[in-house]
């Protein structure tokens, strides 16, 4: 049975018992972002700045701390962990041609398509090549296996683009490549520095997926109902960049063919105006998709949290269960 825990309100809370190595992850991200070239330089330090929820270097912490370990080389692999993150934005950023991203400019915003994806390129790059220096070849197999996926699940995504005929398993098979993939990483990373048995490890990357769709699919949901000034982009944004996300894939597949088609045209007409998004909440409020898709997280999310019971209860246990749980209560 897993645990009961109270609310979190906030990831500083959740994170206290980590937060000095989290510290030492910032630190190395800014030193990882230096360079003597003032162009490089000058976007990395925009890039790395504090901010973010940093979930994929804490879940590698608190993984590799299920085991008892504490070292470096936790901190290093957190950092390449989200530089390739990082990485993964820059890009699809650029595909959606997103001018937010927490509020502030994207890259290529501020700096220009040809710049930035050539930065998201140089990113990929520098992660794999600092993790080459390591004697970790399992680690790096790891890395290089979900960069891989990381552009795949993009290409899927864009190759269905605005088309309404999505169907929930392709929407999953995007989810998995994508978040839930760098998700299951960080956490079998953070196994294997721990010295976790090969189940183990498994167990661990499954808890990782399950998570990370849990998160994903909040993400979504959010993208309908949450706060603009909280979110730091417009409502609907995931829609008016052309992605069709689980709330709207329940709903074009349980609505009545009138609601069905009105939706369909008006996804078609991308014509954003306050009518428009109004319509499309309506709509899919009607048909009940906030309740299927939170029910979704849920579900997700105490699978996850199921996993952690094959472990020995600990403060690390614990503050991953409670992770689980905050990712379901988050409004940004």
């Amino acid at each position: 049975m897993a645990e009961f825990f109270p609310p979190v309100t906030n990831l500083n809370e959740l994170y206290k018992a980590i937060q000095p190595e989290l510290d030492e992850v910032e630190v190395l991200l800014r030193q990882i972002g230096r360079s003597s070239n003032p162009l490089i330089a000058e976007i990395n330090s925009y890039l790395f700045q504090k901010g973010g929820k940093r979930i994929r270097p804490a879940l590698l912490l608190s993984c590799s701390r299920l085991f008892g370990a504490k070292n470096g080389d936790a901190v290093f692999w957190s950092a390449m962990v989200e530089v390739i993150h990082t990485a993964s934005l820059i890009h699809d950023d650029i595909i959606d041609n997103s001018p937010l991203r927490r509020g502030q400019d994207t890259i290529h915003a501020k700096w220009g398509p040809n710049i930035t994806v050539l930065l998201g390129d140089f990113l990929y790059i520098k992660a794999i090549a600092m993790a080459l220096k390591t004697e970790h070849h399992h680690i790096i197999g790891i890395l290089a296996d979900v960069s891989a996926e990381l552009v795949e699940g993009e290409l899927i995504e864009y190759s269905w683009s605005g088309r309404t005929e999505l169907t929930e398993p392709t929407y999953f098979e995007i989810l998995n490549k994508k978040t839930a993939g760098l998700f299951a990483a960080a956490c079998g990373i953070g196994g294997v520095l721990g010295n976790a048995s090969a189940e183990e490890e498994a167990q661990l990357r499954d808890f990782g997926r399950n998570l990370g769709l849990a998160f994903q699919i909040i993400d979504d949901v959010l993208d309908f109902t949450g706060d603009e000034a909280e979110l730091g982009k417009p409502v609907l944004s995931d829609l008016r960049e052309g992605r069709i996300t689980l709330p709207l894939v329940d709903t074009l597949g349980r609505a009545d063919e009138v609601s069905r088609r009105e939706l369909i045209e008006l996804i078609k007409n991308r014509r954003w105006e306050k009518d428009s998004v109004g319509r499309v909440l309506d709509i899919v409020r009607a048909n009940g998709a906030f309740d299927y898709a939170l029910g979704k997280a849920a579900e997700f999310s105490r699978t996850a949290k199921n996993i952690l019971d094959h472990f020995p209860e600990s403060e690390s246990r614990a503050m991953l269960n409670r992770l689980a749980d905050f990712i379901l209560q988050r409004k940004k």
